[in-house]
């Protein structure tokens, strides 16, 4: 039975396809009867069946070697370009992790979106994502995820525009797509140029090629730098990391997805694509520079939030800057776990403050406080996610981290300083979160805050025990580093930096010796984390600055010169119809007149080079 899903592993993302196709009947209000709630429990169903699908199908690829499944799509003269799929008990488990949280992530949309009439557009949506993250997770081609991530941009676009009826949230939109934009056509400039390189797109003859290869250390640097480009707007790394704040915008629900798996997608291609990096060692000290750039600003960035949702997603930048450390330092099991202990404790957090704002109609953390004996499942919930993101033994990122840091400590020690500072900030910044939404004394927005729905309960509670399992999940499986292998004094200092950061932070925000809200004694400083180092005006003030410009500059020249070329000879032919009107007289001779100057004029015309050749003969003679 394990071997006849296995077999059929391919058709894992078709079950999201087939949910999404059925929606349709529902989306434009086909069918008004029945109200749009069917076209989300067909989603339902068809992502339980994709789970369940590939639940079993893991089951047979354990302790087995990879296979790859080749579907031919287009060939044309020497161009083959075919769908390459990969059977591995990493790809199909990532599909199982795809799967698994976008079921609960729906579970979670039928309680917070109970009544909102865009449930088919949002499921069917949801759907989208599903379909090509799995497709994403088992392709094997380098082509085909690009046209994979290219689909996501295009989903992202559109579940963040919603709402699409409130200006922010169409703003929000627009600005993720354009951002993420930015990277994806550099990526496809290095995708082109390494075909021609390499003469294929296939992940593992790509590998082989790259074992062997001698290129030119200019040109494949050109390459990779463009390869990294489009992870980095996915994995929402600086510069390009505006978006994934801006896509707070769209529904909790979405942002469950989006904050766990999504943001990952573009460090599993990233992963993917290490052998070719290895090639340039510039490549990869850029990897390591953008995320260590991105892991100490975004969690500088994430203590200074007062909006919930920013607050987190600046910690979603940090862990993804250390997966780019991670593949920079060539560590592709660390990244690999660092990406799945990462997904399951930050969309427990999601879950957890998502039935606070859909209660509380507020995700102003200034505006809330006193919930932890309203709300002890979601309390309990956000620090069972906090203990699983931080280094906190012996939770999943706490080995996660061991492991990335403990490579590091003899080769680049001044890496492990700064996962050991991402990771006192991030416990910092959760403690403070939980610290102003459930200590202190109830606000206004908070003094009627009951336990949240059901529906926003269960998932939520069943996501938190496989968080607090994940590591025996992960021992089962024998995939935690052994502890004998592993450096005390980093495992020491991982730990007592978690200590550090919650410690402090709990003495600030959870305690009553400090006033709130927490001012820093200089405002420069605390108006430069709060305002994400000026990142934004910076855009304003260069790139949109420029492309404002050329904008205005190009409408000026097609405007005057070329519309005014055009409507020059417009106008001439107007006025040469107009005066040859009146010569329809009617009178032989006259017509022979006109076609005799006519003819007069163009032999003159062309005669003109020969006259001046025969005058210049003539003066110099």
């Amino acid at each position: 039975m394990a071997q006849l899903f296995l077999q059929t592993i391919w058709f894992v993302p078709c079950y999201a396809l087939i949910g999404a196709v059925l929606t349709i009947p529902w989306s434009p209000g086909i069918i008004r009867r029945t109200g749009p709630r069917p076209a989300g429990y067909i989603n339902l169903l068809m992502t339980f069946l994709a789970f369940v699908h590939g639940v079993i199908a893991l089951q047979a690829t354990w302790n087995q070697p990879a296979q790859q499944i080749i579907i031919p799509w287009l060939q044309v003269a020497n161009l083959d370009i075919s769908l390459p799929l990969e059977i591995s008990s990493i790809t199909v488990g990532a599909t199982v992790l795809v799967t698994g949280m976008n079921l609960l992530a729906q579970i979670y949309a039928v309680g917070y979106m109970e009544m909102d009439w865009g449930w088919a557009r949002f499921y069917s949506l949801l759907a989208l994502f599903e379909c090509g993250m799995c497709a994403l997770a088992l392709c094997n081609s380098l082509f085909f995820s690009y046209v994979i991530l290219e689909v996501l941009t295009l989903g992202t676009y559109l579940l963040v525009g919603l709402w699409f009826s409130q200006p922010l949230v169409v703003t929000g939109a627009r600005d993720a797509f354009l951002t993420k934009r930015v990277g994806d056509l550099l990526l496809l400039m290095g995708v082109i140029a390494l075909l021609s390189m390499t003469g294929t797109w296939n992940y593992w003859e790509l590998a082989d090629w790259a074992r062997g290869a001698h290129p030119d250390p200019k040109v494949i640097t050109l390459i990779c730098l463009a390869l990294i480009a489009g992870p980095m707007g996915k994995c929402a790394q600086f510069p390009l990391h505006l978006w994934l704040d801006e896509a707070m915008e769209g529904p909790v629900p979405s942002t469950i997805l989006r904050n766990s798996v999504v943001v990952a997608t573009g460090a599993w291609v990233l992963i993917k694509l290490e052998p070719i990096l290895t090639l340039s060692p510039i490549a990869m000290s850029a990897l390591v520079l953008i995320g260590s750039v991105t892991a100490v600003g975004a969690s500088l960035i994430a203590i200074a939030q007062i909006d919930i949702k920013r607050a987190l997603s600046y910690s979603v930048s940090a862990y993804m800057g250390l997966v780019f450390i991670a593949v920079g330092t060539g560590q592709n099991d660390a990244a690999l776990l660092l990406v799945l202990t990462h997904a399951v404790a930050m969309g427990l957090l999601i879950m957890s403050v998502g039935g606070i704002i859909w209660n509380n109609i507020t995700q102003d953390l200034t505006q809330l406080g006193g919930l932890w004996s309203r709300r002890p499942v979601s309390a309990l919930a956000f620090l069972g996610g906090t203990a699983a993101l931080i280094g906190c033994p012996p939770f999943g990122s706490f080995w996660a981290l061991l492991n990335l840091a403990d490579t590091l400590w003899a080769t680049q020690p001044w890496l492990v300083a700064i996962v050991l500072v991402v990771n006192a900030l991030t416990a910092f910044s959760l403690v403070r979160v939980f610290g102003l939404i459930f200590g202190g004394k109830p606000q206004q927005m908070s003094q009627r805050s009951p336990e949240a729905l059901w529906l926003l309960v269960v998932p939520m509670t069943l996501l938190l025990g496989f968080t607090l399992h994940l590591p025996l999940v992960l021992e089962s499986l024998s995939l935690l580093p052994n502890w004998a292998n592993l450096n005390d004094d980093v495992a020491i200092l991982l730990f007592w930096s978690s200590v550090f950061g919650c410690t402090l932070s709990g003495i600030i925000y959870l305690g009553n010796f400090i006033p709130k809200p927490v001012r820093l004694p200089s405002t420069a400083l605390q108006n430069l984390f709060a305002y994400d180092f000026y990142t934004p005006n910076l855009y304003r003030l260069s790139i949109v600055f420029a492309v404002d410009r050329v904008s205005k500059i190009t409408a000026w020249v097609d405007r005057f010169i070329v519309d005014g070329f055009v409507n020059l000879v417009g106008l001439a032919s107007i006025l040469g119809g107009e005066s040859l009107k009146y010569s329809t007289s009617g009178q032989s001779q006259f017509y022979a007149l006109t076609i005799l100057i006519g003819v007069s004029i163009l032999g003159a015309f062309l005669s003109f080079p020969h006259w001046s050749a025969y005058n210049i003969f003539n003066s110099g003679f």
